[in-house]
């Protein structure tokens, strides 16, 4: 059986994702800076004619979708792909689902128009990309690594400096990867991201695969890598070492990584095929069997640097930020099928005289299963827009001289309130979306009861396909780690701000005309609480292992030697704790501003708010009253009987994890 109820059109059907293609988006600025100003000769008319055509290639999605991925999601499942002759052969249903999407040319979607692309909003492709998670993550998953890898080959060659632009055309003259991109635009070929080595998984500052270059000047590669997805791809991004490891502190090595571009095979003339890279298997996984994972080999392999050497790290993250925010997407798939699944079911079945959908608890589980859709479809909209607003304002910021007045007030405005608003709501959103996904597939399972644990109704599927949401693209934990780091360096560079901003919480607390502002400034003011208690214990801890010290020393000791793994121990015991406050502030806020430009939204935020406020007081309880015996343990086995520290020499946790 399909993922969720019989529907013939994935958005027709959803009437809160069609609100935000015709209501809930601000798309002016959006595709005003995807337009380039509209400077093009080929460029849309206007606002309003760019936005037809999104919610028409979004209806093309939908049906699609439907029709060849949700149909089709437990052939997917059972058709695992398997290696052949040194290439990968994948299920016919997959094959099926990707030749209509080219065929319907979804691949152009993001792409400038000068590769051949439809130039759409990357916002649009992530909406899209939920509509294909819903009928099957795994697609999902192999379907962005198409436009995926190749905005990023675009996106390098811009900072590194190697794309033409003109600027009052609007249009761009060339690009260093203009053949690999055209050529994935195309549906030809797709790429992949190489990061994580044996013993390297979220460690960057350890993976070993190096790249040298020999007497001719040619970067190769050499090393393993695994756990790659669609690395059966034609087009790698590679993570490599050029340099030695700078010591054995937080972060060492990080320095030494440099991204490279590999062309893993090539076509050849008489219709054979030359393999540089080796795949050395597909991984037999729970879940996710429509998607490659491969465990791949490089051995003295061709490649091309990208960048300066030693900026692989720092172009990771450029990659990084919009695959935390397209997995977030798929989460929020699987959650939208997860309650479908689950409420036909419950609708169906009878118990006691009526459908089990009316009983208390069934109708309290599946009222929170689609409030918590509806609160993380809101933050992962508004996590897109900011993100890509803050790139392509970012890249249009590089042609200050070529500006108008009106575009560089623009964006000394704006990028820096999106720079900060993707910055904070990235992590937090990839946190939510994976632990829900997982969450809510569980409970799809328990209200099937029995036939939930048989492969019949699918449910069981959904929770196997929602178990490395919260693993891969950074884990749940990683996410915390960052949050809580950027939450508490903001505090200690501006206490005063912090303050001021406390101050303002509790007064719209009580002061507030609107009663729901009223709420949404509580549940601020008790995020203001759990920060302010972390960072005083923090400080309050720090100083303790400072009072030895001659009174002098203080300020040096305070602002420049701190040990992640000790002075920090009480802020990232509590990270996820905090992580889950700051996830329902968010949530409330953007709840807040869409109900107030449209008060259809309010009953949303009230629902939301019902549940949350009294989640934010007892996880404010925990942070602030648990904790000393976890640390306390924790410390009696680092220094042992005798006081001698055993503690392991490995990065801290929050190294290049919270960057």
């Amino acid at each position: 059986m399909a993922n969720n109820a019989p529907s013939n059109n994935f958005f027709a059907d959803n009437e809160d994702l069609r609100w935000y293609v015709d209501r809930g988006v601000d798309w002016a600025p959006l595709v005003e800076a995807t337009e380039y100003g509209f400077r093009a000769p080929d460029a849309m008319k206007d606002v309003g004619e760019a936005v037809a055509f999104y919610r028409e290639v979004l209806e093309s999605v939908g049906e699609l979708s439907a029709k060849y991925v949700g149909a089709k999601s437990s052939a997917m499942d059972r058709e695992h792909p398997r290696v052949e002759g040194g290439a990968v052969v994948e299920g016919r249903a997959v094959t099926e689902a990707f030749e209509a999407f080219r065929g319907a040319e979804l691949h152009r979607l993001v792409f400038p128009r000068e590769f051949g692309g439809l130039n759409a909003p990357l916002l649009v492709y992530f909406l899209a990309g939920e509509l294909i998670a819903r009928g099957d993550v795994g697609a999902m998953t192999h379907f962005s690594f198409h436009a995926g890898i190749g905005m990023a080959m675009l996106a390098y060659s811009i900072y590194e400096g190697s794309t033409k632009f003109d600027v009052e055309g609007g249009r761009i003259e060339s690009t260093r990867f203009q053949k690999q991109i055209e050529e994935i635009c195309r549906g030809d070929a797709w790429g992949c991201m190489v990061i994580t080595e044996p013993d390297a998984g979220s460690d960057m500052a350890r993976l070993r695969t190096k790249a040298e270059q020999d007497r001719d000047g040619t970067w190769r590669i050499s090393g393993q890598k695994i756990f790659i997805t669609s690395g059966h791809a034609k087009y790698h991004l590679v993570i490599a070492r050029t340099e030695p490891s700078s010591g054995d502190g937080p972060g060492a090595g990080l320095d030494g990584l440099s991204m490279f571009m590999v062309q893993a095979y090539e076509e050849r003339e008489d219709g054979s095929v030359e393999r540089f890279v080796t795949i050395d298997r597909v991984e037999d996984k729970l879940g996710h069997n429509s998607s490659v994972t491969a465990a791949l080999t490089y051995d003295q392999t061709p490649a091309q640097l990208v960048g300066n050497r030693g900026d692989g790290f720092k172009y990771m993250l450029v990659l990084m930020n919009n695959a935390r925010v397209g997995v977030s997407f798929e989460g929020i798939g699987i959650i939208e099928a997860a309650l479908r699944m689950a409420r036909e079911y419950a609708e169906g079945r009878r118990s006691m005289g009526k459908p089990i959908a009316q009983h208390e608890m069934i109708a309290d589980y599946l009222d929170e299963m689609e409030t918590d859709l509806l609160a993380l479809r809101a933050l992962a909209v508004a996590s897109a827009y900011a993100e890509e607003t803050a790139q392509k304002l970012g890249i249009l910021s590089r042609f200050d001289a070529t500006l108008s007045d009106h575009e560089r007030a623009r964006l000394a405005d704006e990028l820096p309130r999106a720079r900060a608003r993707s910055r904070r709501f990235t992590p937090l959103l990839k946190y939510a979306t994976s632990e829900k996904a997982v969450e809510h597939a569980r409970r799809c399972v328990q209200i099937h009861g029995g036939v939930g644990y048989t492969k019949e109704y699918g449910a069981e599927k959904l929770l196997r396909d929602a178990m490395v949401l919260p693993i891969y693209e950074g884990t749940s934990q990683i996410q915390s780690l960052m949050a809580m780091k950027d939450t508490l360096n903001g505090i200690v560079k501006d206490p005063a701000g912090f303050a001021r901003k406390s101050a303002q919480c509790a007064l719209r607390a009580r002061a507030a005309q609107d009663p729901l502002e009223r709420r949404v400034a509580k549940i601020q003011s008790l995020c203001r609480a759990a920060e302010r208690s972390l960072v005083a214990k923090t400080a309050a801890d720090k100083l303790g292992t400072v009072r030895h010290l001659p009174i002098g020393q203080w300020k040096s000791a305070l602002s420049k030697k701190w040990d992640p793994k000790r002075d920090f121990a009480i802020a990232m015991l509590h990270a996820e704790r905090l992580t889950k406050m700051l996830i329902d502030e968010a949530i409330c806020e953007v709840l807040l501003e869409q109900s107030q430009r449209d008060p259809a939204r309010r009953p949303i935020l009230e629902r939301y708010l019902e549940r949350c406020e009294i989640r934010c007081e007892t996880l404010l309880k925990e942070i602030t009253t648990t904790g000393a015996r976890i640390l306390a343990m924790l410390a009696k086995k680092e220094h042992g009987d005798d006081g001698a520290s055993t503690a392991s020499s490995a990065p801290s946790p929050v190294s290049h994890a919270a960057e």
